[in-house]
């Protein structure tokens, strides 16, 4: 399977961090949006930012901007969604999403992704975690193939809005990565953890 196209999902609405754009949050230093595209640009081909509102504010980024095309923010699948048409008119058959304020995922994400879709023969992977004796998926960490796109859209204009219910209809595999792998930052008690990870990381 070659390179996909990657698609930094930064459409929410971070109502727990008083709104705005959590990916411009500064950790250590730099944003998380800076981090994200380090981490995700090798492992793609291209990258593009799944945005709502003025597209001018990510401009020193250098990178395009696709808004969501269903209105009334009807959560991350639509950033899916746009993601896919985008890379539909571009010629790649397959996205993958990541989340803009999680600053720390895996530097194979990508490659472990596609090989679990392979060896499960599954048209979708799925991050996964174990902790504390449960498994938990984190959807937004994904592989997608573009051509299930207007099924997606279907599945959302008909008030589909959680995530794992589609994915599940079309049995989608998990890639099984390690606790903690795909820390968020949701709150500003999580900034500040965040803030000391990167800082022990750096060393």
């Amino acid at each position: 399977m070659k390179k996909p196209l990657g698609v930094i999902l930064a459409g929410g609405q971070a109502r727990r961090m008083g709104g705005g754009d959590k990916g411009a949050l500064v950790v250590d230093g730099r944003s998380m949006l800076d981090r994200v595209i380090d981490r995700l640009g090798p492992q793609v081909d291209h990258l593009v930012i799944n945005a709502n509102g003025d597209a001018d504010r990510f401009m020193e980024y250098g990178l395009p901007v696709c808004a969501d095309t269903l209105p009334g923010y009807p959560g991350p699948l639509a950033g899916v969604l746009a993601g896919m048409e985008w890379a539909a008119d571009k010629g790649f058959t397959h996205i993958v999403t990541a989340a803009a304020d999680t600053p720390f995922f895996p530097k194979d994400l990508v490659e472990r992704l596609q090989r679990t879709a392979e060896t499960a023969s599954t048209p979708i992977a799925l991050a996964v975690t174990h902790e504390e004796g449960r498994t938990n998926r984190h959807p937004t960490f994904g592989l997608w193939p573009v051509n299930l796109r207007a099924d997606l859209r279907v599945a959302l204009q008909e008030g589909l809005r959680k995530v794992v219910l589609w994915t599940d209809k079309h049995g989608a595999a998990s890639a099984a990565f390690d606790d903690g792998a795909f820390f968020n930052v949701n709150t500003p008690e999580d900034l500040a953890v965040a803030e000391r990870l990167a800082q022990e990381a750096r060393g």
